[in-house]
């Protein structure tokens, strides 16, 4: 079941409920709300009004054509440009076809007026002189009593993005790198183009102060529902001469969750490369195994996801190849909206051990690589690993909760204010269908009798903060809801019921049932979005309580 809400009415019909059901539940609610069933000229007024909102929830879903909009995309589906040239004699297969077409045409125009800017910035920082040292001679040195630490490579890269057709796009991209007081630049233009559903194809055209111009191509393609291939070739024109390289790809489904890849590099990175990715909804896993010129190795990573509001993750990996061997562990964890902040410890022979802080903002990515030690020293891996811990967790209590609180503090507020004038006319709208329920309610002593219902937070004795019940009584609505002794409410927010308002916008809601069956009492309670079938066997109080 649902609710099939249309101009801020209610009619409760089953989602595939046929014309002659949809019809029973509107005279039902006609009869309830019937003007002429009212002597009070104000409650004759208030159910007049109810009376032609339900009229018009009517007409929307008994026309075919209206109602196949509606079940998908609600009322705002039917206030969508372009409807008056579809044709009504068409089926509702074609209705929602039609409509996703005009939402595909509107969302098309809209991406051509946007860009995709992407950007990153590295800053490596060399800190070694706190753990390596010179002890010859250090004290005659000029400030050999503090620790030199310098930034000693720094990298730049930005990239936009902009449609240029239905199915054309240009990347342009660009970047800047320095190591040690030496560094250079390249940009980059790339215009891909969708082919069809199954493959797109790319022209990269690139020009450096390094290495040269370079001009490359790309191609993508499904070649079946469970496995695609890649292929991209290109040509640098260096001070050395032409630098050809050519690099293919195929990964295929292995199952649900797992993709197996299979690579050939073939240029001044010759390579094989295969691996195997695992990834579920609280773990990832990584195998992977190269072959080649100058570097082949083993690597294996595993990520475990937590399933908390902050999406905290912790991760740890172990390489191992011609260079030596390199474990690597870390976390992340999201510290705001559009933010992501992780840290992780390299510890390797013979590179030492590095700190890696990456902060993501929205689409842009800062990267902090410190490099603490040319050695393998215990002393500097628990350093890494103790101070970004200790310190995350001062600027997560100090700065980040209490942002975080006043940011929805905030944002709780403006939606109050800004859903007051509508808070209002529901309020009014669920009092005139109370007073007008009151009058035609039947109740039934050995049927299903609502005895007390509310709506809203509620706040426990034993809570230690100073909140107030936000709560409305809604006894009189939910009993002219029954039907043959039966209460039937669907997963969705109890507000929109004839006869209730949001009493605490934005917080969390419940409602608390006392209702009575066949003389025995019964009690529960439902969250706002949970569905709710009365009577239960499981709400039956017992005598001695």
């Amino acid at each position: 079941y649902r609710y099939a809400r249309a101009n801020d009415s209610v009619l409760i019909i089953c989602s595939q409920a046929t014309l002659e059901e949809l019809k029973v539940s509107y005279r039902r609610l006609c009869m309830l709300y019937h003007p002429d069933k009212h002597r009070d000229p104000e409650l004759k007024i208030q159910a007049e009004q109810l009376f032609n909102q339900v009229h018009q929830a009517y007409e929307v879903l008994s026309d075919a054509h209206s109602r196949a909009i509606y079940d998908i995309f609600g009322k705002k589906g039917l206030e969508v440009e372009g409807w008056e040239v579809v044709e009504r004699k068409r089926t509702p297969a074609e209705i929602r076809e039609e409509y996703e077409r005009l939402q595909r045409e509107r969302e098309e125009r809209r991406l051509q007026q946007r860009t995709n800017p992407k950007g990153t910035i590295s800053v490596g920082v060399d800190a070694t002189d706190l753990f390596d040292r010179y002890d010859e001679d250090f004290e005659e040195m000029p400030g050999g009593g503090f620790p030199h630490i310098e930034i000693n490579k720094m990298h730049i890269s930005q990239s936009i993005e902009a449609p240029l057709t239905n199915t054309d796009t240009a990347v342009l991209s660009g970047s800047l790198s320095t190591h040690n007081g030496t560094g250079g630049g390249n940009i980059n233009m790339t215009i891909r183009r969708v082919m069809s559903a199954k493959g797109w194809g790319e022209m990269e055209f690139g020009a450096g102060d390094i290495l040269g111009p370079l001009i490359g191509f790309k191609v993508f393609r499904n070649l079946t529902p469970r496995c695609f291939l890649t292929a991209q070739t290109g040509l640098q024109f260096s001070p050395r001469g032409l630098r050809p390289s050519c690099s293919l790809m195929t990964a295929r489904h292995l199952d649900q969750n797992t993709m197996g890849y299979l690579q050939w590099r073939w240029g001044p990175n010759s390579a094989m490369t295969t691996s195997l990715v695992r990834d579920t909804k609280s773990s990832h896993f990584t195998l992977a195994l190269q072959l080649g010129v100058p570097h082949s190795y083993l690597m294996m990573s595993y990520q475990y996801k937590f399933q908390d509001e902050d999406q905290t993750k912790v991760k740890g990996s172990v390489k191992t190849g011609w260079f030596g061997t390199v474990v690597e562990y870390g976390a992340e964890r999201k510290i705001s909206r559009h933010s992501v902040l992780s840290a992780s410890v390299s510890v390797g022979v013979p590179q030492g051990v590095t700190l890696k802080i990456k902060l993501a903002r929205a689409s842009q990515t800062y990267l902090f690589p410190v490099h603490l030690t040319d050695q393998l020293l215990p002393s500097a891996a628990f350093y890494a690993t103790v101070g970004p811990l200790l310190v995350y967790m001062v600027i997560h209590r100090l700065i980040i909760v209490p942002y975080t609180v006043a940011q929805k503090e905030q944002e709780l507020e403006l939606q109050r204010k800004s859903s007051a004038t509508d808070i209002a006319k529901k309020k009014q709208e669920a009092e005139s269908a109370v007073k007008s329920s009151t009058q035609s309610a039947v109740f039934h002593n050995l049927g299903l009798i609502i005895l007390n219902a509310w709506y809203g937070k509620f706040v426990s004795d034993t809570s230690q903060k100073q909140e107030k019940a936000k709560v409305i009584d809604v006894t009189v609505p939910l009993q002219c809801l029954v039907k043959d002794s039966k209460l039937i409410l669907t997963e969705a927010s109890k507000a929109g019921l004839p006869g209730f308002y949001d009493p605490c916008v934005g917080e969390e809601k419940s409602l608390k049932l006392l209702y009575q069956f066949r003389g025995v009492m019964h009690q529960v309670i439902s969250a706002d979005t949970e569905s709710l079938r009365i009577p239960k066997q499981s709400h039956r109080i017992e005598s001695e309580s």
